[in-house]
């Protein structure tokens, strides 16, 4: 069973986090929506943050993993939030289970391939040696010169934790990312459809979503809309949060 943070009372929320990220990096939108009247499930998908390991890793299992997740905890009908990967998850699980999802925004990810892209972090991360027992300012500085950008370097520090006593690791499982690197671009398959409310939010320094996008977006959710945060890039809701949280919670009531 997938790990989650739960918060609030009301209308079940799902939020599913992106590559590499955690329900952790959402704990302070858990409070908002909670507060909005949402019971809001905060998740880590499969290989990631406290949820389990396994070297099976597609969307189609991680779909599996979020219906499991809904029938375990009774969830009959849920609005779902998934941002970059987890928005990749988020449209297959309303395109398969239209009758159980309510609305669904879709933050900075479109349903089209994306080639792999994230080969300098993957090369940063498995520069990282373990054995010699780093602490976390020795893996910042294995990470720098691969993650200059110091707000991608935190985000991915934020998946170190303390295996046992002196013995740092990451929450996530790197040799299965390694291997699987394909899957996360994969598009949505044809035919693919649901049609009610859906939110496309793209941050507008963000290459994530074009314009050239929108005949493509339309084909699977006929009943969208596309919404833009200026000057932010693709972790928009990092960026501007108050933004993000505004044009989110206007769309799920």
């Amino acid at each position: 069973m997938l790990h989650s943070r739960i918060e609030g009372q009301g209308k079940p929320l799902l939020i599913l986090h992106g590559f590499l990220g955690m329900s952790d990096n959402w704990k302070s939108f858990g409070a908002l929506y909670a507060a909005e009247g949402f019971q809001v499930h905060m998740l880590d998908l499969r290989n990631h943050g406290k949820s389990f390991h396994s070297d099976a890793f597609s969307y189609e299992i991680m779909t599996q993993d979020i219906l499991e997740y809904c029938q375990a905890n009774n969830l009959e009908k849920v609005s779902i939030i998934g941002h970059s990967m987890g928005g990749k998850v988020a449209m297959l699980f309303a395109t398969k289970y239209p009758e159980m999802v309510d609305k669904l925004i879709v933050a900075d990810i479109g349903p089209k391939y994306y080639a792999p892209h994230h080969q300098d972090i993957l090369a940063g991360l498995n520069a990282v040696d373990f054995s010699a027992k780093p602490d976390r300012t020795a893996v910042e500085e294995t990470l720098y010169p691969y993650i200059p950008d110091f707000g991608t370097r935190q985000f991915l520090m934020k998946s170190l934790f303390w295996k046992e006593p002196g013995q740092l690791a990451f929450r996530f499982n790197l040799p299965v990312f390694n291997a699987e690197i394909e899957i996360i671009g994969t598009a949505l398959p044809e035919g693919a459809v649901f049609e009610k409310p859906t939110l496309f939010l793209r941050g507008g320094n963000s290459n994530y979503i074009l314009d050239a996008d929108v005949p493509e977006i339309k084909k699977h959710f006929p009943n969208f809309e596309l919404a833009t945060i200026p000057n932010v890039g693709h972790w928009l809701h990092a960026e501007n949060p108050k933004l993000f949280f505004e044009e989110t919670a206007r769309f799920l009531k």
